[in-house]
């Protein structure tokens, strides 16, 4: 059914995705789509991928996750930061891997069944 429907359609039915514009270390914008969040021991972790706007981009390679951790200003305005350490990034990292290919095994699995 989504297949048919303009990405606005689907925006209503599926709700818009949640969008971050993230500049890096040479002051480059890019646009980024939350994907998942994790809790753990007390620290806010967000998975983001690039943004794209046809979905047939994904076929075309690797994409890159990006794992920043919920903070605060000093002014205490929300933001994302760098997690600090790559053994912290890198187990972070792979729980969101582990957590977005069990939801795309149950959603074959799912499809499987109603094709049944």
């Amino acid at each position: 059914m989504a297949e048919n429907m303009t990405p606005n359609e689907q925006d209503e039915v599926l709700g818009a995705p949640e969008l971050y514009t993230l500049v890096d270390e040479e002051g480059n914008e890019k646009l980024f789509e939350l994907i998942d969040t994790l809790e753990e021991n007390g620290t806010v972790y967000f998975a983001l991928v690039p943004h794209i706007e046809d979905p047939s981009e994904l076929l075309n390679g690797e994409m890159e996750l990006v794992v920043l951790v919920a903070g605060t200003d000093d002014d205490g305005n929300d933001i994302l930061e760098p997690v600090e350490s790559d053994e912290e990034y890198e187990r972070i990292a792979q729980i969101f891997i582990d957590r977005l290919e069990e939801e795309y095994d149950e959603d074959e699995l799912e499809d499987d069944a109603e094709e049944s």
